[in-house]
């Protein structure tokens, strides 16, 4: 019975065809190479586009993954800080009520506006019982601000040394707030003293003014 011959593979002489395909090759005519070299430049191609891409992505990803940690730091720091509110929610309700009725207080030291003639009669008559005479008392204009108004008051008193610093303390201790500013002492004769000041006093706007005031203040084009 006949044998037929395998024919053996010629692995050497395939390598020296596939390297003499690489050779000569035209880098500026890539279409003119043979199949070989045109094979392994795609599948160059091929790879740099996949590993350029992955790492973009990469970039992409890492840039993602800081903005998620700092999302997240930024997150357990609201938490921490609303959860000390919560538990201390008792504590800041009380600190509230406190400030609340702070302001009730400090708001009952300021005249009304039909209070304003009665105070500035206050004022007259501090000077008066401490026997100074008054050269000057005239109120100026009303300046009137979002909750309250202020009503600077010019005076110029003349008396001893003593009664003019009880007056002045006289002043400080009325039932409302009266300040005195812009204080100016200068001697006088028999060793009176004259006193150059701007009272200032406030009174709260009423509920009307303060919503004429809100509107006069509200931006052009605010929907009232």
């Amino acid at each position: 019975m006949a044998t037929t011959a395998v024919p053996k593979f010629d692995l050497a002489g395939l390598q020296q065809k596939v390297a003499a395909q690489f050779r000569g090759l035209d880098p500026n005519d890539p279409a003119s190479w043979p199949l070989v070299p045109r094979l392994a430049a795609c599948l160059a191609l091929m790879v740099a586009i996949v590993v350029a891409l992955w790492f973009v992505w990469l970039t992409n990803s890492d840039q993602e993954l800081d903005q998620e940690i700092a999302k997240e730091k930024s997150l357990k720091e609201d938490y921490s800080k609303k959860l000390a509110q919560a538990v201390n929610l008792d504590a800041l309700k009380k600190q509230r009520e406190q400030v609340q009725q702070y302001v009730t207080q400090l708001e009952k030291q300021l005249p009304s506006k039909a209070e304003m003639d009665a105070l500035l009669s206050d004022i007259n008559q501090a000077g008066l019982g401490r026997s100074l005479s008054f050269e000057l008392f005239r109120p100026g204009q009303v300046n009137v601000k979002e909750y309250y108004a202020e009503l600077p008051i010019a005076l110029k008193v003349t008396g001893r040394y003593h009664d003019i610093g009880s007056f002045a303390s006289d002043i400080a201790n009325l039932s409302r707030i009266v300040t005195l500013n812009n204080v100016g002492v200068t001697p006088g004769r028999d060793g009176m003293l004259s006193m150059d000041a701007t009272a200032k006093t406030f009174r709260y706007l009423d509920a009307d003014e303060v919503d004429k005031q809100r509107k006069a203040s509200a931006p052009k084009g605010a929907k009232k």
